[in-house]
């Protein structure tokens, strides 16, 4: 059964606190940043407070990195490659196949031949909001949580190239 979300995040929200919505508007999950701790973490709950997923962005990494373990155990890594033209990253570990942009957030997730999830980005005055399509409810977690930390690690860039401008 297709499930669909709707993640809208603001820009001055210091803990990185924010709910992600189905298309009712009911609350499916919360995300929570810590807020001055180091390393720089978000935990993801469900509807009834359950932790499904933390993402830890890697201390004194040369290049932004983030790491997204899943209560299932399922663990992935997100991390930038060095480039010199366009920000390249890649996903360690998901054993899922993406087609499209993940960087501006319009991406299809695959496994084999499998559409398993559609993920889009619109920008609406102050905020961005990721529209989440997942086909197969099994990967609802892993999904939200991989939206979330590519989003993080697009933060953690846009927060470097801001500090280094000034």
């Amino acid at each position: 059964m297709t499930q669909v979300f709707e993640i809208k995040q603001g820009f001055f929200s210091l803990g990185g606190k924010f709910a992600i919505k189905d298309t009712s508007g009911i609350p499916q999950y919360h995300v929570e940043g810590s807020f001055l701790q180091i390393p720089k973490e978000f935990l993801m709950t469900d509807r009834s407070g359950k932790v499904v997923s933390r993402i830890t962005k890697k201390f004194l990494a040369l290049l932004p990195q983030f790491s997204v373990e899943l209560a299932d155990g399922t663990h992935f890594q997100i991390v930038k490659e060095l480039t010199f033209f366009k920000a390249r990253y890649r996903i360690d570990n998901l054993n899922l196949t993406v087609q499209g942009d993940f960087w501006d957030m319009n991406f299809d997730l695959y496994q084999g031949s499998q559409l398993i999830a559609r993920i889009s980005q619109e920008w609406l005055q102050l905020t961005s909001t990721y529209h989440v399509e997942v086909y197969d409810e099994a990967f609802n977690d892993l999904v939200i949580s991989l939206v979330i930390a590519i989003d993080c690690v697009k933060a953690d860039q846009a927060a470097a190239a801001s500090s280094a401008s000034h």
